[in-house]
């Protein structure tokens, strides 16, 4: 429970109190936001400066105000009055603590959703929506409670430096708008994750995944959906072709086993597109690579452009860049991607930080379509940084000063540039693979404090201990 001392606010308004994240409304309603405290039990709370109205706006503003801890984040969000007091760090973790992961979850639930329209460009192909499936690894702070939930990886080397959780996603590609996600520890697999995904697909969509998702019972299921599918293949499944097409696709079926496969049972026929690259100065040159497809229609889908259209599911590492690279990079001072001392803890950052990357990439695509500008074209780490700048700056006190904060922030947004993208090679190599330092294990975590200061341990032959009760030395810090 957060301390007496804390609720010291009697304005029950939370866009009141925390008046400088009122720029956040115009992507996320204040509607929602008290809908969800009533759908999730939050909102019969007297009113205080940490209350869950004013905590759930301070945590989604974490979201954006990556760079600063809780406590300035709050200093961030509201304009000071004569006798305010900045809660503790302490009363403010434990405000998060009482909020809750089920609020904010519930605001993602509610306010994320796909944003292209046919019109955007790069986000649909002959009308349908180009979706992608696919995962990442986060670190994150390696306590007790976290590596308990999460767990490690391990190698030939030992255990990894921090708990691992595992995340997968569903974005659209168009506008890197991440549309779902399903979390786990860092031993379930993306293809027992990627399952809660699905009830979360548009039905326009056309569902872009890497080979490490597909399996039989994987395609069988999205299949009989009605869910189109374009899904790289494994270099050793074994395709028998039943009918060339003139595009060079061509018919074959998949199976549940070998067995099944040498008796010709229950098998589904897919189209399969195979290709190499002849340049040798791109990566994955020489190697075939094979597409399955249930677009049937080689002269609405030729086979080209379904291969060239696969490779959008780029766009979806590029969405965990910005997440993990540019919007909450590691520093000295938090060298994990995630803060949160607890699984509760993290799996609320996550939902923030989420909802954080979809309101820059919602202002970003408002700001592109009123120039008329392909949101490729704009920069999301500037984007980020103008809003980050800007958001303290909101003047909500009539609905006129918020439209007219938001129409600069929108202009200001569309100056941040980026040239065309490189034709670029981009080799699966790291630079720093080794440490000259110890590693560290199990040993050396949770350390006792120690009960001695330096002073009362140095021992100097041939001395007398300079650590008598009156002395100086005693008061120097460790």
């Amino acid at each position: 429970m957060t301390r007496q001392g804390s609720c010291l606010d009697p304005r029950p308004d939370a866009l009141t109190v925390v008046d400088r994240l009122a720029g956040l409304s115009k992507v996320i309603s204040p509607a929602v936001m008290e809908q969800v405290l009533l759908d999730t039990g939050r909102a019969g709370q007297r009113a205080c400066k940490l209350s869950n109205r004013v905590m759930l706006w301070v945590v989604l503003a974490m979201g954006v105000l990556t760079d600063l801890p809780i406590r300035q984040v709050f200093k961030h969000a509201r304009r000071m009055q004569p006798g305010d007091k900045t809660p503790s760090r302490r009363n403010l973790c434990e405000a998060r603590q009482r909020l809750g992961v089920e609020p904010v979850q519930r605001v993602f639930d509610l306010v994320v959703k796909p944003l292209a329209t046919p019109q955007t460009p790069g986000a649909f192909y002959h009308g349908l929506r180009l979706m992608g499936i696919d995962g990442t690894v986060l670190d994150v702070p390696d306590t007790p409670a976290n590596e308990a939930h999460f767990g490690r990886s391990s190698g030939g080397r030992g255990d990894s430096a921090f708990p691992q959780l595992r995340k997968v996603s569903l974005v659209e590609l168009g506008t890197h708008v991440e549309v779902a996600m399903a979390v786990g520890g860092y031993h379930d697999s993306e293809q027992k994750l990627v399952k809660q995904l699905w009830d979360h697909l548009p039905a326009d969509a056309l569902l872009l995944e890497d080979r490490g998702f597909f399996s039989y019972a994987h395609w069988k299921t999205l299949d009989a959906r009605g869910t189109k599918l374009l899904i790289r293949l494994k270099g050793n499944l074994i395709l028998r072709p039943i009918r060339r097409l003139p595009d060079g696709s061509f018919l074959a079926k998949i199976y549940p086993s070998p067995h099944d496969r040498d008796q010709d049972r229950d098998g589904i026929v897919v189209r399969v597109i195979e290709y190499t690259l002849n340049d040798p100065e791109r990566t994955g040159h020489g190697e075939t690579h094979r597409l399955a497809t249930n677009l049937f229609d080689h002269t609405l889908f030729p086979a080209l452009e379904l291969a060239c259209y696969y490779h959008e599911r780029w766009e979806e590492e590029l969405v965990f860049d910005e997440q993990k690279t540019h919007q909450d990079p590691r520093r000295p001072s938090k060298p994990t991607h995630l803060r949160s001392q607890t699984p509760e803890g993290v799996e609320q950052e996550l939902y923030a930080l989420s909802l954080g990357h979809f309101v820059v990439r919602a202002l970003m695509l408002e700001a592109a379509q009123r120039e008329n500008l392909d949101v490729d074209r704009l920069s999301f780490t500037g984007c980020l940084q103008i809003l980050q700048a800007r958001l303290p700056e909101c003047d909500s006190t009539t609905p006129q000063r918020l439209d007219q904060w938001y129409d600069l922030l929108l202009a200001e947004l569309v100056q941040e540039r980026v040239d065309p993208r490189r034709n670029r090679v981009n080799p699966r190599v790291v630079k720093r693979k080794m440490s000259k330092f110890a590693k560290k294990r199990p040993e050396h975590r949770g350390r006792p404090p120690l009960k001695k200061t330096f002073a009362e341990t140095a021992a100097i032959p041939g001395h007398l201990s300079l650590t008598r009760p009156d002395s100086p030395i005693l008061t120097v810090r460790s």
